[in-house]
């Protein structure tokens, strides 16, 4: 019997989120650079050495890593890192990747409702993004100029995002700032 709400990657099987361990950071790159590679991709592509890179710098936030378990294989990985509102710390959430064998399946909304869950439970107050907003949309993300949040680039006011959480406060506003290893992506 299945519990009401449980994620399957497929037709039998469970998903297990969890935190990120020292033994997933090779399946975590290669899970990266499979959901983000393809035809006119780098190799590996940008994403996939944006999260060893996060991993190297200062604004890793190991509790906030988390990995998709199925059959017994990282199948997913999301990760938020520290970034900031004007001087108010804040997390960049980026990227979510899953292995293209098992997208649409409900990998990746696990992922993102446990990340958010997580994020709220340590107090943190808002996550920001830069994605589609048709798909962020159902995870209770909303355009950020709706919080008076500006992106790094102006070009990305339409896909850019956020989504507020517990400890949020109004007068969390501004610019926004990824951590430094975005910066080379």
């Amino acid at each position: 019997m299945r519990l009401p709400g449980t994620p399957w990657i497929g037709h039998s099987e469970l998903v297990l989120i969890r935190r990120e361990s020292e033994r997933d950071r090779a399946d975590i790159h290669a899970v990266t650079a499979a959901a983000f590679g393809g035809p006119g991709a780098a190799d590996p592509p940008a994403e996939a050495t944006l999260v060893d890179e996060l991993r190297a710098s200062d604004a890793w936030l190991p509790r906030l890593s988390l990995v998709a378990v199925g059959a017994g294989e990282v199948i997913g990985h999301v990760v938020c890192t520290r970034g900031h509102v004007g001087v108010a710390p804040v997390l960049a959430l980026g990227p979510l990747s899953v292995r293209p064998d098992c997208q649409r399946r409900g990998a990746g909304s696990a992922l993102m409702h446990a990340v958010l869950g997580a994020a709220d439970a340590l107090g943190e107050p808002l996550v920001a993004l830069l994605g589609e907003p048709a798909y962020y949309r159902r995870f209770g993300f909303r355009p950020a100029a709706d919080y008076q949040i500006t992106p790094p680039r102006p070009g990305w006011h339409l896909h850019f995002q956020v989504r507020v959480l517990t400890a949020y406060q109004p007068w969390m506003h501004g610019m926004f700032t990824y951590p430094e290893p975005f910066d080379r992506t």
